[in-house]
């Protein structure tokens, strides 16, 4: 639904984006994560049809970007951080002006708005001027015009923007479930948890590349090395863990507490529980060490 190859766009002397190559399939989510000015905005313009490439090629949903902007415009959605919404306009007149864009008819423009409205929550607001809803309400107004002509291919910049977290929730939902449309979907966020729990594979951007690209699990496997995993005993190790180092990596003991890696925890968990029982040592508790995406993120563009 979306490949790029080596991907360019130069300002100037200024390359913003340095030959990306992406491919995401039907059904899949995206992540797209950098730091500000790391390439995103400028990635998901030329996605969009928006900016022309200055190296590379992209299609989306087929099209070219460049020889076929206007059927790759028609094809998508897409929601950027600022959604530009008119103040003077009711929710239901923007959104019936944007449904003639789209070629609808103003009966399933209007139905298919008050729906959306009912689903984020915002019943009874449609007949509202935009200039009176609040920043998170503007936002969601901003992922109902990108849904509205049931794109096959979504880009989302910050959906969940100055949202609190019951509309969040909302929105978090409604993406999933256009996933599992088997809609291509390319999310560009900050919010490493939010990225996590939507994402089938992460892309980090970072000065106009793509310098990580993976599943959540994937990446961290790769760039934070075996699991972590955390032993309570219930007396101090004292001396014994020497004799434990050729089952697991140790990282620390710290009084009655182990903490240590392991290639092959469902091998070596046994084992290590076998032998502090024969040192007789007892285990209270034994649990993996959560890994988180932040920790992933920060390995690869720094603190």
């Amino acid at each position: 639904m979306i490949e790029t190859e080596a991907l360019t766009k130069r300002f100037e002397n200024f390359e913003a984006v340095k030959g990306v190559t992406l491919q995401v399939p039907q059904g899949e989510l995206l992540a797209l994560l950098g730091p500000n000015g790391a390439g995103k905005t400028t990635t998901v313009r030329m996605l969009s049809a928006i900016l022309r490439p200055s190296g590379g090629w992209a299609r989306v949903n087929g099209y070219d970007v460049v020889h076929q902007a206007g059927e790759v415009r028609r094809a998508i959605g897409v929601l950027t951080e600022q959604p530009g919404l008119y103040d003077r306009m009711t929710g239901l007149e923007y959104l019936v002006f944007y449904g003639r864009l789209y070629g609808l008819a103003d009966d399933f423009t209007i139905r298919r708005s008050l729906a959306l409205y009912e689903r984020f929550a915002m019943d009874g607001a449609a007949p509202r001027r935009l200039g009176t809803y609040s920043k998170g309400m503007r936002q969601k107004v901003g992922l109902i015009r990108a849904m509205l002509h049931n794109p096959s291919v979504l880009l989302l910049d910050e959906p969940t923007s100055a949202m609190d977290p019951h509309s969040a929730k909302l929105v978090r939902d409604a993406i999933a479930e256009l996933r599992q449309d088997r809609r291509a979907i390319v999310l560009c966020t900050h919010n490493l948890p939010e990225a996590e729990m939507l994402a089938d594979r992460i892309a980090i951007i970072n000065r106009g590349q793509i310098v990580a690209l993976g599943t959540p699990a994937g990446l961290k496997r790769q760039l934070l090395g075996p699991p972590r995993l955390e032993i309570r005993l219930d007396q101090p190790l004292n001396g014994h863990a020497a004799a434990l180092a050729d089952l697991v990596t140790i990282e620390s003991v710290s009084g009655n507490v182990l903490r240590y890696r392991t290639e092959n925890p469902d091998q070596a968990n046994p084992q290590l529980v076998h032998r502090l029982s024969n040192l007789g040592i007892g285990v209270i508790a034994l649990q993996a060490l959560p890994q988180s995406l932040e920790e992933v993120y920060l390995n690869v563009v720094g603190a």
